[in-house]
C-alpha cells in the first residue's frame, strides 16, 4: 500500500528528463556567455598598460636610464622635495598598449599619489620610448607655476631635441631640472629665454592649453560668432561703429583659449586697426551710401540681400526678422600640464 503511494505522487519519467535537459541547456549557454565576458575581460586588462610599483623618485622601468643619471636625478628631488615639500617622481615605460599617453600619466599619478595632501604639489614626468611619447603630469596645487605653457615649453626645449638625438639621460635630466628651477624659483628655462628670442609674439601661440584638433573646433565656433557680428558691424552704417567697440572685449579674450596669450594679443591690434581701415573703405562704395541714404529716409535698407531697420538691431533676409544680440562660448580643458613627442 505505501509502494502504491509513492508511486503515484512520482513525477513521471519523461517529463523529469524534459526538465533536466532544459536547465542543463540554460547553464551551458550562461556558462558559454561568462566564458566569453571572461576572456573579453582578461584580453581588455591586458590590453592596458601596467602601473609599476613607485619604488623610488626614480622608476625606471624601460631600463633607458644610466645608473649615474638616475642617481643624480634621484637626489635632485630629494633636495628638492626637502626643500619644498613638493613631490617630482619619473617614469619610464617601453610603453603604454595603445592607451593615450594623458590617460596613463593621470593613472600613475592618481597610483601613486603623488604631493601632499591638501597641497596637491606633485609632478609626474612619464617617458614611453617605445611609444615616442612623454607627458609631465602636473598637481592641482602647482598649475599656477608649473603652467601648461610652461610645460609643453620645457618638453619642447629641454627633452625633445636630445630624445631625438637618443640621448634619455641628458633629456630627461635636464627637463627634471628645468622643472625645479621653475618651481624653485619661478623662472623660465635659460634656453627658453635664448630659443625664443628674436621670434616675435608668434612663438609664443602654443601657451594654449589645447592639442591643436580641439582648436580648430573651438576656433571656428568662436570666430563663426564674433566674425558674423564683426562684419555686420563693417557694413552696416550707423551701429556699425558701437559694434566695433561692444566685440574689443570678445576679440581680447577668447583667442586667448585659441592662440594663447601673445597670439590673442597680435590678433586683438589686427581687429583694431583692420575694423576701421575696413570701414572706411566699404564706407566709400555706392551700395554703403543708397544704405545710409535709405536708412534715414524710409527707415530700412537692403545690403545684400538681407534687410536691415534704422533700430540697428534687426536683420532680416526673405521677409523674416531676428532680434539682434550676441552670445559666446568657452573653452575648459582638463587636468593640467603637457604631452608631446619625437
Amino acid at each position: 500500500m505505501t509502494v502504491a503511494i509513492v508511486h503515484r505522487w512520482s513525477p513521471p519519467h519523461r517529463a523529469w528528463r524534459i526538465v533536466v535537459r532544459a536547465l542543463v541547456a540554460r547553464a551551458r549557454r550562461i556558462g558559454a556567455a561568462g566564458v566569453v565576458a571572461g576572456v573579453l575581460a582578461i584580453a581588455a586588462a591586458a590590453a592596458a598598460a601596467d602601473i609599476p610599483y613607485l619604488s623610488g623618485r626614480v622608476v625606471d622601468d624601460a631600463e633607458i636610464l644610466s645608473p649615474q643619471a638616475r642617481d643624480r636625478i634621484g637626489a635632485l628631488l630629494k633636495a628638492h622635495e626637502e626643500r619644498t615639500t613638493n613631490q617630482i617622481a619619473v617614469l619610464t615605460v617601453r610603453s603604454m598598449n595603445g592607451q593615450s599617453v594623458e590617460e596613463y600619466a593621470n593613472a600613475v599619478f592618481n597610483a601613486w599619489k603623488l604631493g601632499q595632501k591638501g597641497k596637491d604639489n606633485g609632478v609626474l614626468v612619464v617617458v614611453a620610448p617605445g611609444d615616442r611619447k612623454m607627458r609631465i603630469e602636473v598637481g592641482y596645487g602647482l598649475e599656477g607655476t608649473l603652467t601648461d605653457a610652461m610645460a609643453s615649453r620645457i618638453i619642447r626645449n629641454e627633452m625633445t631635441p636630445r630624445f631625438k638625438a637618443n640621448d634619455f639621460d641628458g633629456g630627461i635630466e635636464r627637463g627634471v631640472t628645468a622643472i625645479v628651477a621653475l618651481l624653485e624659483g619661478g623662472a623660465a628655462p635659460a634656453e627658453e629665454v635664448a630659443a625664443t628670442s628674436g621670434k616675435g609674439s608668434f612663438a609664443d601661440f602654443e601657451e594654449s592649453p589645447l592639442p591643436w584638433p580641439m582648436r580648430i573646433l573651438v576656433g571656428c565656433f568662436i570666430f563663426g560668432i564674433i566674425g558674423v557680428f564683426t562684419f555686420v558691424g563693417i557694413v552696416t552704417p550707423g551701429v556699425g561703429w558701437f559694434l566695433y567697440f561692444f566685440l574689443i572685449p570678445f576679440w581680447a579674450m577668447f583667442p586667448i583659449i585659441i592662440l594663447g596669450m601673445h597670439g590673442a594679443l597680435v590678433l586683438l591690434g589686427i581687429y583694431l586697426v583692420g575694423f576701421p581701415i575696413a570701414k572706411l573703405i566699404v564706407s566709400r562704395s555706392a551700395w554703403y551710401a543708397k544704405a545710409k541714404k535709405d536708412l534715414r529716409t524710409k527707415g530700412t535698407a537692403s545690403v545684400g540681400g538681407f534687410t536691415m531697420s534704422s533700430g540697428g538691431s534687426t536683420w532680416s533676409s526673405g521677409g523674416g526678422s531676428s532680434s539682434g544680440g550676441f552670445s559666446g562660448g568657452g573653452g575648459s580643458s582638463g587636468g593640467g600640464g603637457s604631452s608631446g613627442s619625437w
